[in-house]
């Protein structure tokens, strides 16, 4: 239910949006409630369904199987990967299976207490950015990975991170998703890799910036 609410809060805005009257202020607000609501909805379809299909969930609830494991040459790769690496479980809840070192340096976290959390409760959307619209989109992209079933290249993305403290620190990314297959051919992860844009991105806005 809380999910159909949130699609139709989502085709409600859009339609606000495409008025013209609009004044620039309300069009500020519309634009946050729906970024606010296309969040909610992703975190929702993550937690229920992970980026799977629902006949996908419906046929692993009614033949189980195993989580599947690394196997020894990916996991001594993943972790010897110069490039910040995330490995994430693409079933309900969208947990994370591991983070390389380079990736937890990037990302101010701890490989080992984030390891079987859900990502997007490690990884939230900075409360203090009303547009913020780094869950919703990485959710789609994820989505996209899962349903074709081939790389998907995201533009540089503002997702600003925690630091120890729990401070959120303002972070630019440029991510790249990547299916993980099984001996079977099966989605078995989805690999999440990022290089760290935020320099380029402030170089850009001060070149925009001068005279």
């Amino acid at each position: 239910m809380q999910r159909f609410i949130e699609e139709q809060n989502i085709a409600h805005f859009q339609r606000l949006l495409s008025e013209e009257d609009l004044s620039e202020q309300s069009r500020r607000f519309v634009q946050a409630q729906l970024l606010a609501s296309k969040r909610r909805l992703a975190m929702l379809t993550a937690a229920s369904m992970g980026v799977h299909s629902t006949a996908q969930i419906t046929r692993e609830r009614t033949f189980p199987h195993p989580t599947p494991k690394m196997t020894s040459k990916f996991q001594w790769q993943f972790e010897a990967a110069a490039t910040p690496l995330l490995l994430i479980d693409p079933g309900p809840g969208l947990h994370i299976v591991d983070a390389n070192q380079v990736y937890a340096a990037a990302t101010m976290i701890d490989p080992g207490k984030v390891a079987g959390e859900k990502m997007f409760d490690v990884f939230p959307d900075n409360p203090d950015d009303p547009l913020a619209d780094g869950v919703a989109n990485l959710f789609a992209s994820l989505r996209i990975v899962a349903e074709t079933g081939r790389p998907h290249a995201m533009a540089i993305q503002r997702y600003d991170v925690r630091d120890p403290n729990g401070t959120f620190v303002e972070r630019y990314w440029q991510p790249l998703n990547t299916p993980v297959r099984n001996e079977a051919g099966d989605l078995a992860f989805i690999l999440h890799q990022v290089l760290d844009a935020t320099a380029q991105y402030a170089r850009r806005e001060h070149e925009a910036l001068e005279p």
